[in-house]
């Protein structure tokens, strides 16, 4: 078997706090005085379970907790840097970050200079990722389904105004699915398409197929985060796949958050056979401990999947992407040597 850890890969679904070490969380937490859930030290990681309110509930506790520690730009700033390096010595070579910037607003003076400094250190970390090693940073907003629409439709603004190469490529849509009526998020999602954003709204894990059809109806994605439920409807799936809408699959976050009670139920092979377009994604590894490299391990030993299937789906990866050219056609190419090499012993 070919060491995982150098094949390259395209990491898309990634949350900014969730993204965090959780010892850069205790750090910054000792830092400010702030006081951290017990289970953030003792008994790590988290026993979680978002299958009904309560244990979602809890999940969004832990998250909130980390998030209010980051507070500033240097803080923003290491949270960056420390996801692309992580990322970076996982075989990672393109990392697409999703972030809500209205958490960080007060902190840095609103949500255009939070979207800024994430910019500005995504950029140093691109000019410097071939010498140390880090994997390349691609920025997402995200609004969430919690708030307000036309909150979410201010952020479309501010990510319209900030698109393009260097600036963001995508706007999503996240937190619990179960919370808010989708159709209330088309118009921002229709500002964000003007603009050329990749459009990347969760969908089909919390709730299930009915969730995915209406989420392509309103918000016309190229992405969905998650979208593993779509195979409980067989025309649901084919939907998905006649679009040409990529699926986030993250089968650790799956199974930490009670979609699935052990990795062999997640329907990566059904997805593949059906000829989904995937990406294994970790969601927020600080919570649920299981990394991007985690995902692509579980396709090899849970799921039987071959170092050939395996070269596809990071090859898919890099397709559903917003990489530049260069990169994904560095990467196809490292993809095959990868495939070409002999096993290990």
């Amino acid at each position: 078997m070919r060491d995982l850890r150098e094949l390259p890969k395209a990491h898309l679904h990634l949350h900014f706090t969730g993204s965090m070490r959780v010892q850069s969380v205790r750090d910054l937490a000792a830092e400010q005085g702030v006081r951290l859930p017990r289970v953030l030290y003792e008994g790590y990681p988290p026993l979680l379970s978002a299958a009904d309110e309560r244990g979602w509930f809890r999940f969004q506790r832990l998250y909130d907790s980390a998030r209010h520690v980051v507070r500033g730009e240097e803080a923003m700033r290491r949270v960056v840097r420390e996801a692309a390096l992580d990322d970076g010595a996982e075989g990672s070579h393109w990392l697409e970050i999703q972030v809500d910037p209205t958490s960080y607003a007060p902190f840095v003076g609103g949500i255009t200079p939070a979207m800024e400094i994430v910019l500005d250190e995504a950029a140093s970390v691109n000019a410097t990722a071939a010498e140390s090693g880090s994997a390349r940073v691609g920025v997402l907003m995200a609004a969430s389904r919690t708030r307000h629409q036309l909150e979410a439709r201010t952020l479309a603004r501010l990510a319209k105004n900030l698109a393009g190469p260097g600036g963001v490529l995508g706007f999503g849509l996240s937190n619990d699915e179960r919370r808010a009526d989708t159709t209330d998020f088309t118009k921002a999602f229709r500002i964000a398409e003007d603009a050329g954003l990749l459009l990347v709204p969760h969908a089909g894990e919390l709730l299930g197929a009915d969730a995915v059809v209406e989420t392509l109806a309103a918000l016309r994605p190229h992405r969905l985060g998650h979208g593993v439920r779509s195979v409980e409807d067989p025309r649901v799936l084919t939907a998905v796949v006649e679009a040409g809408v990529a699926l986030e699959v993250c089968p650790g976050s799956n199974v930490s958050l009670g979609v699935y009670d052990a990795l062999d139920e997640v329907p990566l092979r059904t997805l593949i056979d059906a000829g989904a377009t995937i990406a294994l994604g970790a969601d927020d590894p600080l919570l649920f401990d299981s990394r991007l490299l985690d995902q692509y391990e579980t396709a090899r030993a849970v799921h039987g999947l071959d170092d050939a299937q395996i070269a596809e789906l990071a090859r898919s990866s890099f397709r559903a992407s917003a990489a530049p050219a260069d990169v994904v056609t560095a990467a196809m190419a490292d993809i095959d040597a990868w495939l070409a090499a002999p096993p290990s012993p």
